[in-house]
């Protein structure tokens, strides 16, 4: 019956018996004494997966089942909830992968690391080669460098890339308490989705490669990272009420991550300090011209598709220019050089032998001897020399092909001594009479 089923499990086997044993009776299938039969009938689906567990593991090619690596792993992180939170202290953030796979998610492709405070919501991001433990490690130590106070926890999702042995141990070696989201649960991770959209998949092209687009990416999240941080208001939550089957929002008046930092009491007057320094010296338009330098070259690189080309230098903008264009840049509609960028092939079209290609030299040889000779004439004579290649279907190929003969022969008249090429003209003609 399981086989009859096409090897249904066993809650969907079970309701399947009372109509599948009769059917089989009546067409002979099976032949079964009465015990047997109501044994089947009154069967529980935990009895079909004890009796079927042998079966099943030989139908699978002899392995069991196994568990996933990181299921133990997984069940060792705590899960926080998005409700869990209650107003922690700067340096709990949340960490989410951006993947710029483009449209296909195959092979291997740049990720970013994002990881956001919960209490100020600075965010700070990292791009990283491939999903690999060391890797993540490696992205979350240089993130943990760049936050202006000292990181606390981490929550994760169940991303197999963060629940592994080697990526948890590290973190609670390091004294960060590390907690995950619940499956399939994006809310639970709404601080760091938020930035996403807004923060990476706004600056950086969406179109995956490895090698210098890591660069690349390193030197736009260098400028983007205080660009949103010190110069980009967000908004944050205050409470949620539900009322029936409507949700109330009230948020905090939006501010930069930087003054949340500077207002939080239980941040280290030092690192105060530090931040209004980088405040201070921060200029907006060097930042934002340092962006857009950076989204010319990342455009570049996805103009290319993977063609190996010679290195370029990085992109440089005239300050000046640029500047004054701040005021009229609205009128040119969207110009970052990443925003929705049309295909443009970089490879050459391969050249396809024509049907004239083997006659060429004897066309040209007809057209010198006679220039005012008319492209049916040719094929006319082609089709003597070859019947069964050319009919008068091809009358339009051989008039394209003597009309680009033509002009190169213009070109030549042109730019060439005009005295050794006028002799081979019919004297009578005119040089209208040579174009047409």
């Amino acid at each position: 019956m399981w086989e009859a089923s096409d090897r249904l499990c066993s809650k969907r086997l079970k309701p399947l018996i009372p109509i599948l044993l009769p059917a089989l009776e009546r067409h002979g299938r099976l032949d079964l004494d009465i015990e047997l039969r109501d044994k089947l009938l009154t069967i529980s689906a935990a009895t079909v997966d004890r009796l079927l567990s042998e079966v099943r593991a030989v139908a699978r090619g002899g392995q069991r089942r196994r568990a996933g690596m990181s299921s133990a792993v997984r069940r060792s992180v705590p899960v926080r909830t998005f409700g869990d939170w209650n107003d922690p202290p700067p340096g709990y953030v949340e960490v989410d992968f951006v993947a710029h796979s483009g449209t296909s998610s195959s092979g291997s492709f740049v990720q970013t690391m994002v990881l956001t405070d919960i209490a100020t919501g600075w965010t700070e991001c990292v791009p990283v080669r491939t999903r690999e433990s060391g890797l993540v490690i490696a992205a979350i130590k240089c993130a943990r460098s760049l936050f202006p106070f000292p990181l606390l926890g981490v929550d994760f999702d169940n991303d197999s890339a963060f629940m592994n042995e080697l990526v948890v141990s590290w973190c609670r070696s390091q004294g960060l308490e590390a907690t995950r989201s619940r499956a399939y649960r994006k809310n639970d991770q709404a601080w760091v989705e938020q930035k996403n959209a807004p923060s990476f998949d706004g600056w950086s092209a969406m179109a995956g490669s490895l090698g210098p687009k890591t660069a690349a990416l390193v030197r736009l999240y260098g400028a983007v990272r205080l660009h949103v941080n010190l110069f980009q208001p967000s908004f944050k939550l205050r409470e949620k009420t539900r009322i029936g089957a409507r949700v109330i929002k009230r948020y905090h008046p939006p501010l930069p991550p930087v003054e949340r930092v500077l207002a939080h009491p239980e941040v280290a007057e030092i690192d105060k300090e530090r931040l209004r320094a980088m405040l201070a010296t921060a200029d907006p338009v060097m930042l934002f011209i340092g962006i857009r330098a950076a989204q010319e070259d990342l455009g570049k690189r996805v103009d290319r598709r993977g063609v190996q080309v010679t290195p370029e230098e990085p992109v440089v903008i005239d300050l000046r220019r640029f500047t004054a264009n701040l005021k009229t840049a609205w009128q040119k509609g969207e110009v970052r050089p990443t925003h929705k960028r049309s295909y443009r092939r970089t490879k050459p079209y391969p050249k396809r032998p024509t049907m004239l290609e083997p006659y060429e030299a004897q066309i040209r040889a007809w057209l010198e001897a006679d220039p005012t000779l008319s492209a049916a004439i040719v094929l006319q004579r082609l089709m003597n020399v070859d019947q069964t290649r050319f009919t008068n279907k091809s009358l339009r190929t051989v008039q394209m092909a003597v009309k680009v003969w033509r002009q190169e022969s213009v070109v030549e008249i042109l730019n060439g001594d005009w005295m050794t090429i006028t002799p081979a003209l019919p004297p009578a003609k005119s040089f209208g009479s040579i174009l047409r």
